[in-house]
């Protein structure tokens, strides 16, 4: 039986296991990943790709190819809105609009089937010497050690077999996955006791319905009778295919519900409609106990899982990917510590929990609430003057700032530990992800961004900047020097030096009149793990 070694085994080439293995393959580490599917399921979910999520394509070298892949055309914009009642009820509102975070992110916004993502994902890594992808296999054994992890894995096909030993295992393998259960890490759930249904179906006529509401890709609808649950329609492509996701009563099945009746209500009218998939899921919330048993990690919907309320699921998995990935290379190529690597759980499990509790399951209450209390046939005044503000707030977009603060390996800034809650702002935080600002030979400064860390340095002088690159070459922490002037927007970073990890989050930010080469020293070993030792 053949045996293959790497640095790291991936089990699970979905979208965040294959983001996963461009992140450390392009630092030259030494990826095996293991895929039962030998393409993409053709099912259309986690479309909503944020401007965050599409940082990450761009630094993966392949955000170009991703959005050549778009389904709808370019002209044809990706807004959200929500209705009452039914989609043509005459009460509706945009909603998500994530243009009004733009400014704070390098990149724009995407919308793409899964499987389109997962396409482009697949041609990147194939480009990466690095990296080895085993399509049709799966683990079926796994055994830790104190200095490897050793998997055994199974064709699909031939039922031929093969051993895998590397120095770290990740399970990026769903919400059922095998290397969570494998390495003993339990979960907390929380069960909304809701069955779910997802329909793919094909219908030009409701295309045509919703012309009136031009620019628009997806659809919430607010229902009384669902006590703050969403009927959630979405654009597959702009013609004729759209998927839905909405409550359903515990003992339904494919043959004794009228699947195109419950199209029509939600929708308010009568159209033409072909099914070519329908299929079922429990709406619950779970989160895992701990990302990290050892040398196991786990991530994406293998760490955490929850209903697709507001698109935070693959771009949170996204952002596990780029935030371990790093850590893992850093501590392979040994200088990050083992510090390093416990911050990984200490900052992603958070700031889930904060996206589960402060804003997925806030939703449901939200409208829960709104739906109890107002009704048009009831009061039209007040509710009218009710669903304009909800018109006017959109705090799930201008609140969603996930941010380290108080995380193990920030120094500085709030303390009150990292959190899906936050704001936006121009000012560069200690904890918080880097605003984008013009340098000034006219590039952003996410362009002049090197793969290790980064030091932002604003008219600061000459002795301090080199001891800051003494200090790390000493350490031997990849270091990017980007020099500049406080002139034009990059006033308002608020810091003459602005420490900037491999993520784009700010490990540390302030002036350099303070810094001494021991702060200086104590500054770097904080963001790379190291608490103690020289």
């Amino acid at each position: 039986m053949q045996q293959q070694d790497f640095d790291v085994i991936i089990h699970g080439g979905g979208p965040v296991g294959m983001g996963l293995a461009i992140e450390l393959g392009q630092r030259d580490i030494q990826v095996g990943v293991i895929e039962q599917a030998r393409e993409p399921a053709p099912v259309p979910k986690g479309q909503n790709l944020t401007q965050r999520t599409m940082e990450h394509f761009h630094a993966w070298n392949c955000e170009a190819a991703l959005r050549a892949a778009r389904v709808v055309p370019r002209d044809y914009g990706i807004g959200g809105l929500t209705a009452w009642g039914t989609l043509l009820s005459g009460w509706h509102y945009d909603w998500l609009q994530r243009e009004k975070v733009r400014p704070y992110y390098f990149t724009d916004n995407e919308r793409l089937p899964q499987y389109a993502t997962e396409a482009v994902l697949r041609a990147r890594v194939a480009e990466l010497n690095s990296v080895n992808v085993f399509s049709g296999w799966t683990g079926q054994e796994i055994a830790a050690g104190s200095d490897d992890v050793r998997l055994l894995a199974k064709c699909g096909q031939d039922g031929s077999e093969m051993h895998l030993r590397a120095q770290y295992l990740v399970g990026a393998d769903g919400s059922r996955s095998r290397v969570r259960m494998a390495a003993g890490i339990t979960e907390t759930r929380r069960d909304h006791e809701m069955k779910m249904v997802l329909l793919v179906f094909k219908s030009r006529e409701l295309h045509d319905l919703l012309s009136i509401f031009p620019d628009k890709q997806f659809y919430n609808v607010l229902h009384p009778d669902l006590n703050g649950y969403w009927q959630f329609f979405g654009r597959v492509d702009l013609g004729e295919t759209w998927f839905f996701h909405a409550p359903v009563p515990m003992d339904t099945t494919t043959e004794n519900f009228d699947f195109a009746a419950y199209l029509h209500r939600a929708v308010g009218r009568k159209f033409a409609v072909e099914f070519d998939y329908i299929g079922f899921w429990d709406l619950r919330i779970a989160i895992a106990d701990s990302y990290r048993s050892g040398r196991i990690f786990i991530a994406g919907d293998a760490a955490h899982s929850h209903p697709p309320y507001g698109g935070y699921g693959i771009n949170t998995g996204f952002e596990d990917a780029r935030n371990l990935g790093w850590k893992l290379a850093a501590t392979l190529q040994g200088w990050g510590a083992e510090g390093l690597l416990d911050s990984y759980d200490a900052e992603r499990r958070p700031v889930f929990a904060s996206t589960a509790r402060d804003f997925i399951e806030n939703f449901i209450e939200e409208d829960r609430a709104f739906l109890t209390q107002y009704d048009p046939d009831r009061d039209l005044a007040a509710f009218e003057q009710a669903w304009r503000e909800r018109q006017e707030g959109d705090p799930a977009v201008s609140s969603y700032a996930p941010h380290y603060s108080g995380s193990p390996v920030i120094v500085g800034g709030d303390r009150l530990g990292p959190s899906a809650k936050g704001s936006h702002s121009f000012r560069a935080r200690a904890g918080c992800h880097l605003p984008p600002r013009t340098l000034s030979d006219g590039q952003n400064v996410y362009a002049a961004l090197g793969s290790g860390f980064s030091l932002i340095a604003l008219d600061a002088p000459d002795a301090c900047v080199l001891a800051f690159s003494t200090t790390a070459k000493r350490l031997g922490i990849p270091l990017t020097i980007v020099r500049d002037d406080c002139a034009a927007g990059r006033k308002t970073w608020e810091a003459s030096l602005i420490l900037v990890r491999p993520d784009n989050f700010v490990s540390w930010c302030g002036t350099p009149t303070a810094e001494n080469a021991e702060t200086l020293a104590t500054i770097l070993k904080t963001a790379i793990g190291r608490t103690h030792g020289k």
